[in-house]
């Protein structure tokens, strides 16, 4: 009987060393967040410059290029400034936006309307006051999946875009690509400590 006991109270230690073994902190979560996205930055041969590179370029980045946002970790590539206006001090608008979404965990994870019919935009409410852009989605793909709140990170291309239609051939829309670390995410990225990848358009509703 002795010997049963002993057997069973040694294997419930070793399930319960095997549990432990398998736990991931929040920093084991973080350091997978860094390497993959390291990686995925890598294998895309895409080059990160400096905050000070970017404004001597004109608040512009190269085909390859991204920069690396200090203050929030968020990498951001313009890849079209865009037509129409730059958002201005005490604005509010709708902004009509199509994108694609890519979990850097695990990549086959993630959303998109970017093959949507042409009524299926994501809508965000947005109003600066000052340097600050407050947002949140009022319906769409974005809104239906994570919520009303806008990720942090995709706030951070305003300033340097330029948000209107195409009223001409020759109009283009604004268009980013973003890395956007998991505590500039929506809420599935905050929870598990997911990096994106996004590719978006911005115009403005008429």
């Amino acid at each position: 009987m002795k010997r049963i006991v002993f057997a069973i109270t040694a294997f419930i230690g070793l399930v319960v060393i095997a549990s432990c073994n398998d736990y991931e902190t929040y920093g084991d979560k973080k350091e997978k967040e860094r390497e993959n996205i390291s990686k995925f930055i890598s294998d895309s041969s895409f080059i990160i410059i400096p905050e000070e590179q970017f404004h001597e370029q004109g608040d512009s980045t190269g085909p390859k290029e991204f920069v690396y946002l200090t203050n929030s970790g968020v990498y951001l590539q313009i890849v079209r400034r865009g037509c129409g206006d730059y958002i201005q001090d005490g604005e509010q608008l709708n902004l009509l936006c199509r994108y694609t979404e890519i979990n850097l965990n695990d990549t086959t994870k993630g959303t998109t309307n970017a093959y949507y019919y042409v009524y299926d935009e994501d809508r965000i409410y947005v109003s600066r006051t000052g340097s600050t852009y407050t947002a949140s989605f009022t319906e769409g793909l974005m809104y239906s999946t994570y919520g009303a709140s806008v990720p942090t990170g995709w706030l951070a291309p305003l300033p340097y875009i330029k948000i209107g239609r195409q009223e001409k051939a020759t109009d283009e829309l604004a268009k980013v690509r973003l890395i956007v670390p998991h505590t500039q995410g929506h809420s599935t990225a905050t929870s598990y400590v997911y990096p994106y990848f996004y590719d978006i358009t911005f115009q403005r509703e008429r």
